[in-house]
């Protein structure tokens, strides 16, 4: 819902809680018009414009929908998994450029895709585009395309196909048709999913230790300046950031052990 706010203007951050948006959300319904430009200094928008069009924030969200949009990587990699190829960024491109696809913006240059958009994709166009691409090749793929197309780690897939001793050309790629085997092992892909699951769970909490240990010792520091043993105290803002990390990671966390298998 969108945040209930009383002032006489609104930056950034605020307008797009005024309307209930995210901030790429909020990116997208400017570059494509539903939302106005700031109306003060070019930086800030009025009290006056911003109930004039509360209501945006609704077709915003009707148009682009909740999930953030990906890059030509990650929609190459999302198109992969659901057609079963090895789909390639410059594949994307080719949608894009015949017409099958919409770039919906950019980020740091680089053109980014709503994930609803891949879904709609037609399958037999993008078959169509990564057969011209691989010409005699389309049967086969190398080892980098197989774990794209099952949405494994390399070295996840290295390891389960010396395991299934998995037959290679001399070209060192796997025949299609195998890969596509492996995809449908539904007790292969749990198994994955849950080494994948507690690979990046044991990452989080990585990344959960750092952030304590950066926290304790601002507090050791600060101690010190309590104790008189340091003339100046810690600066706040290592600490400011510290406490944001530390509350997005452990809700990360909570969010990896939810997905635990019951």
């Amino acid at each position: 819902m969108p945040v209930q706010i009383t002032r006489g203007h609104y930056g950034a951050h605020q307008f797009a809680g005024l309307l209930g948006l995210a901030r790429w959300q909020m990116r997208v319904g400017l570059e494509h018009g539903i939302l106005p430009e700031p109306d003060l200094d070019g930086e800030r928008w009025s009290a006056r414009l911003a109930e004039e069009v509360k209501g945006h924030g609704e077709q915003v969200i009707a148009r682009f929908g909740d999930e953030p949009p990906v890059g030509s990587t990650r929609a190459a990699a999302r198109l992969a998994a659901r057609v079963g190829l090895d789909v390639e960024r410059r594949d994307v491109e080719v949608l894009v450029a015949q017409g099958d696809l919409n770039v919906i913006s950019s980020f740091r240059g680089h053109p980014v895709y709503l994930l609803r958009d891949l879904d709609r994709l037609d399958p037999g166009s993008v078959r169509s585009v990564v057969s011209t691409r691989k010409g005699p090749l389309i049967d086969t793929v190398d080892p980098g395309g197989a774990a794209t197309i099952l949405n494994w780690p390399r070295r996840t897939f290295d390891r389960i196909a010396g395991e299934r001793e998995l037959a290679m050309d001399r070209l060192g790629r796997y025949a299609l048709a195998d890969v596509q085997a492996l995809a449908a092992d539904e007790l292969l892909v749990r198994q994955v999913a849950e080494e994948k699951r507690h690979m990046a769970l044991t990452k989080t909490r990585r990344s959960e230790a750092r952030i304590e240990d950066v926290m304790r010792g601002w507090l050791l520091r600060c101690s010190a300046y309590l104790d008189r043993d340091a003339d100046v105290p810690p600066d706040l803002a290592p600490l400011s950031r510290a406490i944001r990390g530390l509350i997005a990671v452990r809700a990360e966390i909570a969010r990896q052990e939810q997905q635990a298998p019951s």
